[in-house]
């Protein structure tokens, strides 16, 4: 069961508390003069190294969601707990600094710079940080030798395939180390054999490096690879699409 269940007030320590945590989340958007409800008092828990499938139609709220536990947004109302951190409460700087050291995006489009190689792709994250510069480089390498390109370091994103710049991508989210790993549609803009081979890539990731994985996707192939799989439908979580009975 992915769904929180109350214990009163009693916190978990840190030993057995989930990862992400979510109590009454409520997300409205303004349309003209209309209100829209996006996410309707979600409650869930993410363990710590779960991977986790979020499944629905377009328009239903993952997305929105997805942002919520990046930082990238803020609830209308309620909590949203990543590691401890409620990020609703934190100041925009802090903000920043959490989720460039925290969280890892990886993205349907891939968001590559393409005058950038693959090297310096993969260590844009890290000039957030204090590192130096032959530090960076030596993460991005490591980085890009966990997802199999260390041959492409010096390749740019148009001398790639799409696989492989989706590969780019994730060692791109990867880099820092981060506590969770987000998915947007990873294999959306790829073909069966890439995104098969995206999805060993992150199963990988979840099995052997702990990873903990939360992935939007239409495929219920993708979904078939994560841990769990909970559906949204109008802003609701459930754990069986609104079809099935």
């Amino acid at each position: 069961m992915r769904f929180a269940q109350s214990n009163g007030n009693a916190m978990p320590d840190n030993e057995t508390a989930p990862l992400v945590r979510l109590r009454g989340v409520t997300k409205t958007f303004k349309r003209g003069s209309q209100r829209v409800e996006v996410l309707k008092s979600l409650d869930l828990d993410v363990p710590r190294g779960d991977f986790l499938a979020l499944m629905g139609p377009s328009g239903s709220g993952k997305t929105t969601l997805l942002n919520l536990l990046g930082g990238i947004d803020t609830p209308t109302s309620g909590e949203v707990l990543v590691d401890g951190k409620a990020l609703q409460r934190m100041r925009e700087g802090a903000l920043t600094r959490w989720r460039a050291r925290h969280v890892g995006f990886v993205f349907q489009l891939y968001h590559l710079l393409p005058v950038l190689t693959a090297e310096e792709n993969v260590a844009l994250p890290l000039l957030l940080t204090n590192l130096g510069a032959s530090e960076r480089r030596r993460r991005a390498r490591a980085a890009l030798a966990l997802v199999g390109l260390a041959d492409r370091a010096g390749h740019k994103p148009g001398e790639l395939s799409g696989g492989q710049e989706q590969r780019v991508g994730i060692a791109r989210a990867i880099v820092t180390d981060p506590t969770i790993l987000l998915c947007d549609e990873p294999t959306g803009d790829l073909d069966r054999k890439a995104g098969d081979e995206v999805l060993h890539l992150l199963h990988l990731l979840n099995t052997e490096h702990g990873k903990t994985i939360v992935m939007v996707t239409h495929d219920p192939r993708a979904a078939a690879r994560a841990q769990h799989t909970l559906f949204m439908d109008k802003g609701v979580l459930t754990e069986e699409p609104e079809s099935v009975q």
